[in-house]
Parts: C-alpha cells; sequence; structure tokens
C-alpha cells in the first residue's frame, strides 16, 4: 500500500491538539480540528452551528493568540477547519491522517476509534498522541485493517519549535505504515524522529522524570537554593539556560506532577520509581499547586517577578520557608574556571575535577542519570542512541547520558558509580569486559542484543561540517571561517567566528571564496551549523575603530563587506545561503547575498541596525529597496510612497522576521526561496539547489538600477519622523538616524524620482554608517549592546 498525506484530522483542539494542527498548517497541509460541542448550551441555542462550535473556536482563537506563536504566519490560520465531534465528524472521512488528542481516559480513546473506523477511508492512518496510556490497547475490539494502520504519534510541546517526534507501533502496525510516518516526520514534519517501545510515558518523558525528579530532590535534602541548582545545571553542562527549576516553571508544577503520579503508578516494577514521589520535593510542591503557585502560567513558582526600585528581579523560593528572595547570581569556583573551555566533555570532566558544592552536585546528578539510563534503556528504547536522540530532540540537552558518559570514560565513570553505591547494569558491565571501551565507535553504535557494534542509520540528507573537517576537505582556514569542498564540485564558505559576528577575516574569506569559485569549483553554498547563521558585525571591532579615529580602515572594511555582498550576488557560478536561527543586520545583508537561499523554518531575520544607533550598509538598504521598491515602480504611474514609507519603517522599526513565512513577507527571503522544515536538511538542500542551478546553466542574476524617489519623498519622511519626535515617541537621536536613513533610501539629494547605478546607494549608505558611528550617542549605543544585551533609547 501507498501512503500520502494531502489532509489531517485531529480530535481534540487543546493545548497540543491545536499546536499540531498549526504546525501541519505552516508546511501548508489542510486540517480539520475538531473538538466536542460546547457544553451546557441554552435550547435556544443547541440548534445554532455557531453555538455548537463556540468551544472549538475558543481553543482556536487561543492558538492562534499563543506567544511564542503557533503559526508561523497569520494566513496559515486559513488551512485549518474548525468543527465539533457530533455535527461535523464526516470531515474526517477524506483525511489521509487522523490524530486524536483527547483526554487521558482509555474508554473515551477507544470509543472514539471505533467511531473513527466507521467514517475514515480504508488507507487511512490513524495515530494516538497520548503518553500515558499503552498504545496497543486503544485499538481493543478494532479490525485487523484499522490496527495495521494505527500507531502512536507523540509531539512535544510546542509542536512547531520541539524537534522531537516519538512514533510508538503495536505489534499489529503495518511496518509500511511505521515507515511511512518515520520518513514523513523527518522530511516533511521536519521532526527528529524515535521509534520507541510501547512503555509508560515512551523514552524521553520517562527518562526526563526520574531524572529530574531525582536532581530536584537532592537540591533540596542537601539545601542547595533555586538560583544554585539553575545556575549549574544549564548551559554549563550543554544543556538549556531553563536549567531545572525555571524548566519547572515553564512546564507547571501542576503537569509536572500530574506525569510524576501517572508514571509511578504505571512502573510498579521500576526499582527507581519511588523517587517520582520523594519526602521532601512532594511536601514542597504539594504546598506550591495548593497556593496555585504553578509556575509561569500562574504568574509564580519556583522563581516570581518582582520590581526593586524600580528595576525588574526574580525572586526565587526558599523551600524551607516558602518564602521569595533575591537569590543573586551563584558563583563556584569550578564553573568559573572551566566556564570558558569550549569543547563540552573536556568541560564536564574539569568540572568533575574539582570538590566544591557544584562539582558535587553534578557528579551525583549525572552518574545518577546515567544508572537510570543504563538500567532502562533496553525496556524502553531499540537502540542506546535512541534515548541519546530523545533527550537532545526533546529537551535540548548538547548529549544524551550515554553521549555525556563516553565523554567522561566509560569504565572509568562506572566505577566512581560504583563506589558511589550506584547500579551500572549488567549489558554495560558486559560490554566493557568485551573490550568494548565506549558506546559509540567510529560511526557505530553499541547494540545490547547483538553484544557487538552495529552502523548508525545514515541520514543522507544531513551533513555534518565536523565531519568535513575530520575528512580533510578544508581548503582554506583563517580565525572567523573557512572554505570547505562539500563534495561535486561545491565550495562551502563557513563562518565560524563567535556569534559568527561578521569582521574583517570573514569578509578577506568570502572574496577568497569567489577567486576559488571562479577557479575550482561549479557552484558555492554559504552556511555554517552553528545555531545562528550570523548575529551581525562585530560591534566591538567597528566600535573600537570607530573611538580611535580609524575612519580609513572602517570606510575600506564597509567597502570590502559591500562589494563582497554584491559580488556573491552577482558571481558568475551559482552562490546559495543557507540560513538558520538568527541573521540579522550583517547577517541578514549575507543571507540575501545568494543567487537564492535555502532557509530553515525557523529563521529569524531582520535589518536591526537602528537599535544600535546605526543603518544597514552592508548592501541592505540597496536590497531592501530592490526588493520591495522596484517590483511596484516597474508598473507605470505606481505610487511610491506607500511602499517606500513601508520599507522605511522595517528599518527604522528594526523589524525582524519570526519565521521564514515571515521573512518572505518582509522581503528578507524571495518568494522562490526554499523553506526547509528539518534544519538539518538544510545545507544538504543548499547544496543540491546550487549544483542544479549550476547543472542547467543558470545565469547570475541581472544587475538591477535601483529606484530613487528623490528629495520630496525625503522631506515627506522627515515630516513624519519629526511628527514622531514632537509627540515624544522618538528621541532626538532617533530623529537623527532616521534621517539618515530616509536620506538613502530616497537616493540622497536628488532632484526627481530617478533609476539609479545600485552602488550609488551602497556609497550612500556607507557614507551615512560613517557618519553615525562619529555621534557619541551611535556608541553609547554600541556599547549599551555589547554590555547589557538590549538596545538603548537615548
Amino acid at each position: 500500500m501507498t501512503f500520502r498525506i494531502d489532509k489531517v484530522g485531529i480530535v481534540g483542539a487543546g493545548t497540543m491538539g491545536g499546536g499540531i494542527a498549526a504546525h501541519l498548517a505552516n508546511i501548508g497541509i489542510p486540517v480539520v480540528l475538531l473538538d466536542i460541542p460546547t457544553p451546557n448550551l441554552s435550547d435556544a441555542e443547541k440548534d445554532d452551528p455557531r453555538a455548537r462550535n463556540r468551544l472549538v473556536q475558543s481553543l482556536y482563537d487561543r492558538m492562534a493568540k499563543a506567544k511564542p506563536a503557533n503559526l508561523a504566519r497569520a494566513d496559515r490560520a486559513n488551512l485549518i477547519t474548525v468543527g465539533n465531534t457530533e455535527d461535523n465528524f464526516d470531515l474526517l472521512a477524506d483525511c489521509d491522517w487522523v490524530v486524536e488528542v483527547i483526554i487521558e481516559r482509555l474508554d473515551l480513546k477507544q470509543a472514539l476509534m471505533e467511531k473513527l473506523e466507521a467514517v475514515c477511508k480504508p488507507t487511512a492512518i490513524i495515530s494516538s498522541n497520548t503518553s500515558g496510556i499503552p498504545i496497543h490497547e486503544i485499538t481493543d475490539g478494532r479490525s485487523p485493517s484499522f490496527r495495521s494502520r494505527f500507531l502512536g504519534t507523540h509531539f512535544f510541546n510546542p509542536p512547531r519549535y520541539l524537534k522531537l517526534l516519538e512514533i510508538i507501533p503495536t505489534p499489529q502496525t503495518d511496518t509500511a505504515v511505521t515507515d511511512f510516518m518515520v520518513k514523513f516526520g523527518r522530511d516533511v514534519l521536519g521532526k527528529g524522529v524515535v521509534v520507541c517501545k510501547d512503555t509508560p510515558n515512551f523514552i524521553g518523558n520517562r527518562f526526563f522524570a526520574v531524572a529530574a525528579s531525582y536532581g530536584i530532590e537532592y537540591a533540596m535534602q542537601n539545601s542547595y537554593t533555586v538560583a544554585e541548582i539553575d545556575a549549574i545545571t544549564g548551559p554549563t553542562i550543554g544543556r538549556p539556560k531553563t536549567a531545572t527549576f525555571r524548566l519547572m516553571d515553564l512546564v507547571g508544577l501542576d503537569v509536572m506532577g500530574h506525569v510524576n503520579h501517572n508514571l509511578y503508578e504505571a512502573v510498579p516494577h521500576d526499582p527507581y520509581r519511588d523517587i517520582l514521589k520523594p519526602e521532601k520535593t512532594a511536601a514542597v510542591m504539594g504546598q506550591m499547586i495548593e497556593n496555585k503557585w504553578l509556575g509561569n502560567k500562574t504568574g509564580q513558582g519556583f522563581y516570581k517577578q518582582a520590581f526593586v526600585d524600580g528595576k525588574r528581579v526574580f525572586l526565587t523560593l526558599n523551600p524551607e520557608t516558602m518564602d521569595y528572595f533575591d537569590g543573586g547570581s551563584p558563583r563556584f569556583d569550578s564553573v568559573g574556571k572551566v566556564r570558558k573551555v569550549e569543547d563540552l566533555g573536556e568541560r564536564v570532566r574539569k568540572l568533575l575535577e574539582f570538590d566544591d558544592r557544584a562539582a558535587n552536585y553534578l557528579r551525583d546528578l549525572l552518574y545518577y542519570g546515567f544508572a537510570y539510563a543504563a538500567h532502562v534503556a533496553p525496556e524502553i528504547a531499540y537502540k542506546l542512541s535512541d534515548v541519546d536522540d530523545a533527550m537532545r530532540w526533546g529537551f535540548a540537552h548538547e548529549a544524551g547520558p550515554f553521549e555525556m558518559w563516553d565523554m567522561l570514560g566509560v569504565a572509568e565513570t562506572a566505577v566512581k558509580m560504583e563506589a558511589a553505591s550506584l547500579e551500572v547494569a549488567g549489558w554495560v558491565k558486559e560490554m566493557l569486559a568485551a573490550g568494548c571501551d565506549s558506546f559509540y565507535k567510529n560511526g557505530s553504535v553499541y547494540d545490547w542484543e547483538t553484544k557487538a557494534y552495529a552502523p548508525r542509520a545514515i541520514d543522507k540528507k544531513v551533513i555534518l561540517i565536523s565531519d568535513l573537517h575530520a575528512a580533510g576537505k578544508e581548503v582554506a582556514r583563517n580565525d572567523s571561517a573557512s572554505l570547505i569542498d562539500m563534495g561535486d564540485g561545491v565550495l562551502l564558505y563557513e563562518f565560524h567566528a563567535k556569534m559568527n559576528a561578521i569582521d574583517d577575516l570573514i569578509i578577506s574569506m568570502g572574496h577568497d571564496a569567489l577567486a576559488r569559485l571562479d577557479s575550482d569549483f561549479d557552484a558555492m553554498v554559504i552556511g555554517n551549523d552553528a545555531d545562528n547563521f550570523c548575529v551581525g558585525a562585530n560591534l566591538f571591532a567597528v566600535g573600537v575603530a570607530a573611538a580611535s579615529g580609524r575612519w580609513d580602515e572602517l570606510n575600506k572594511m564597509i567597502h570590502d563587506l559591500q562589494s563582497l555582498t554584491f559580488k556573491l550576488r552577482h558571481a558568475p557560478k551559482p552562490v546559495v545561503t543557507a540560513v538558520q536561527g538568527m541573521a540579522l543586520g550583517g547577517g541578514a545583508e549575507m543571507a540575501m547575498a545568494g543567487w537564492e537561499a535555502v532557509a530553515n523554518h525557523e529563521s529569524y531575520m531582520g535589518l536591526v541596525e537602528f537599535g544600535v544607533g546605526l543603518i544597514p550598509a552592508g548592501g541592505g538598504c540597496k536590497e531592501v529597496l530592490r526588493r520591495k521598491v522596484n517590483p511596484v515602480m516597474q508598473t507605470p504611474n505606481a505610487d511610491v510612497v506607500p511602499v517606500l514609507q513601508a520599507a522605511f519603517e522595517q528599518v527604522a522599526l528594526a523589524k525582524v522576521g519570526t519565521s521564514a513565512w515571515e521573512n518572505k513577507e518582509l522581503g528578507y527571503l524571495a518568494p522562490n526561496d526554499l523553506i526547509a522544515m528539518n534544519g538539518d536538511h538544510r545545507l544538504a538542500l543548499a547544496q543540491h539547489r546550487a549544483l542544479q542551478l549550476a547543472r542547467i546553466g543558470a545565469r547570475p542574476p541581472e544587475v538591477e538600477k535601483i529606484y530613487a524617489a528623490g528629495r520630496d519623498v525625503y522631506s515627506a519622511l522627515v515630516v513624519g519622523v519629526k511628527s514622531l519626535h514632537w509627540g515624544a515617541y522618538a528621541t532626538a537621536h532617533d530623529v537623527v538616524i532616521a534621517k539618515k536613513l530616509a536620506y538613502v533610501l530616497c537616493g540622497g539629494d536628488i532632484s526627481a524620482p530617478a533609476w539609479v547605478d545600485p552602488w550609488y546607494i551602497l556609497d550612500l549608505e556607507r557614507e551615512a554608517f560613517l557618519s553615525l558611528l562619529g555621534e557619541e550617542k551611535t556608541r553609547e549605543r554600541m556599547t549599551a549592546m555589547l554590555t547589557t544585551g538590549k538596545p538603548l533609547r537615548n
């Protein structure tokens, strides 16, 4: 049987159901979203369709207004049709995939499956998003055909942002269905897919619930403060800034308590389950839940926001007194001395050599996690790498428990674990006794069933730059950038400076890349595998040069950047940019510099220079005019004012697109640029597209003249800016910057509208940028951004 998903039905419009619907709509897949009819309607409303759908409509509205946004672009909501399960159930009849996301009661889920079997087409895939009910029990009583097309699909919340998708087949699930959903989840939904055994809470939540409960109980039993634990368990050990207690507040204490309670009841065989009902944590959390201190959703949990002397501070809970206090910024010798060690394994190894409160806590936390991971992995997973993948994709850990154990040394850590009276699983001891000294080796992973290493499954759409470096593919390198042979005649121009901020080394490597492209390669990709494509120019270096009066040097650097982005855009051979994360300021200019772009769906692009007292000067002003104003003004008798006003406001307000789709609306991505739902595939897609362009003999983009509106439109923009100042909506320095921006976007002091050479605009933006660098208030804004990470309005 061949499967295809063109329409999806979702039954259950709560937080998860609505989030899944939004994610599918973002991709472009039509969705039917159903929930129960509105309860307790009056007699007058019982036959009113709007009233009967009031509940599902309210849930839909909540989904559409949620922050962070579920919808990548407002118009994606048009792909979602809402209805109720009594009047509109037949809307599921032509759906290719139906997802159950209703209340966690087995009887209700089984009743729903009976209704679905009666209405769904015989090829439809049916799945459940449950995490607390055995998947195989949900289809009891259903036909063999229905059960063969049924499986678990457990998304993590919010579905748009969290990468993990756990797929749970039952013994009756057709392997073709499982294989299709794994591929669909990876390639279309953009997820990191892990196939799990049908056990309570599957992989991610099972391991996390036990390991996190231990960490919290240990902290409370040993009088660590909330602030201390979060200072220890965040980025220092390769975990998100939410660390431990901030994560609890984010998830919700009631949710975490519910998960732990249900898991405790579901795993009577698990010798570790008692930690799910820890003595001290249970007392504290019980009181917090009674007080409605549930975390972010109630305004306080382990953290509480307050204002002290007019400044916002976050107070932390003292579990002993149940009072809030300022926990400050805890400091530990161990953490301070390893903080700048970049390699995660080396950093944690060095930290554990210390004997202070931070090192002692982490030692116990990690060793306990290793012990539980090894104990439970054969029960919940088909291979140990699935546990690591689940923790990286579901909880944003840099390394899962087995990867971290490898980093610390499996054998020596096992000895230390046993010395601390912790279990080392029998299969781990067998592995070590057989001379296998690590869980991972040379692209293979240890298999506890065969007691040997097995090759890891390779996703051919994933290109790891670290693998290219290791294979000796590096062509050139400096401290900020590299050139790498990707194969098939494609050159990779990689940034690896701190935050990938643009400096003279990145610029010079770009010019080297162009020369090598011309002589040795068929196409080029600009990309990297950091969290962010590029956050903009190196403000510190620019600020120091300006403060030192090195104006000729700055002028050359900016001109070199403009020349680079211009030459990349019009290179004789294809150049494709591969964008992910933040591409801000100069980063957005670099992202727009190629023939085409391939962007991760979670890409955040914007020309944000105004916030630090500057304007775009790496080709950004020219590109805004080319992309937004030129197309309009190619129509006879078009009015330039509305589109130029919009372009001006976009740059002056430093608008950032919060998804690839929004970036297209703002013009930072072109209409035909590709969007990669799976960010791991971005570099391969960019390479493929660059090769396509080369092989069909595509010509480089032509150099376009730029529409310059002239001094009359400039005067109109200035009047608007001054009115904002008069109304106290803009500072005097905002006016200075805005006038410079308007001057550039209008083409300077030309007396009438004209189509001008792009370098005319580039020269104007460079001159304005240098002029603003000479302003003291601009340098104050730059300093504030560097020291506080926040814009200064002076």
